[in-house]
């Protein structure tokens, strides 16, 4: 008994072996399977949209790996600018270089807490006393460099240990 084949490339006796079918259903001439009759609907034209032609473009698969390309893209421009939230916040702020630096460890390790504890240090204004105080030592430092430039008019010694002002140009 020879095998037969279908126009899939499949035997219909190996077909029938699969199937676990007897014998005797299985014809000997057409290679079909006996009693077993095509449906008038399964080949209808009443296809959904979806379903394509063999050769033809599937338009929905195009289309869904468009939508699902940019749903991708969206949501890591999301991601990256939720992940930035914290070093916007704290722009202009004493604080930004360590909100950064925690952002970067936040992004390299996956520890969520470096990007919390930025998201919270961003939020919190720490007074600026950095500024005051250079400020304050600008300005003693100018007294200094006018109190000796009048003693050495007036010809005058210290009478305590002379304190020299730093060059700005030597630091």
């Amino acid at each position: 008994m020879q095998p037969f084949v279908s126009a899939g490339g499949i035997t219909v006796h190996a077909l029938a072996f699969t199937l676990n079918l007897p014998r005797g259903l299985i014809g000997s001439s057409t290679g079909e399977l006996v009693g077993q009759s095509v449906h008038p609907a399964a080949a209808s034209t009443h296809l959904p949209a979806f379903i394509t032609a063999p050769g033809e473009t599937d338009w929905l698969m195009i289309a869904m790996g468009m939508f699902l390309l940019l749903f991708v893209l969206a949501v890591g421009i999301l991601y990256l600018r939720l992940h930035a939230l914290p070093d916007r916040l704290a722009h202009n702020k004493v604080q930004l270089e360590v909100t950064c630096v925690l952002g970067l460890l936040a992004m390299f390790t996956h520890m969520h807490i470096f990007w919390i504890a930025g998201l919270l240090l961003a939020l919190i204004d720490i007074p600026d006393v950095i500024t005051p105080i250079k400020r304050i030592a600008g300005a003693t430092e100018k007294i200094a460099d006018r109190a000796k430039v009048e003693r050495e008019e007036l010809g005058e010694r210290p009478s305590g240990p002379v304190i020299e002002p730093r060059n700005s140009a030597a630091a």
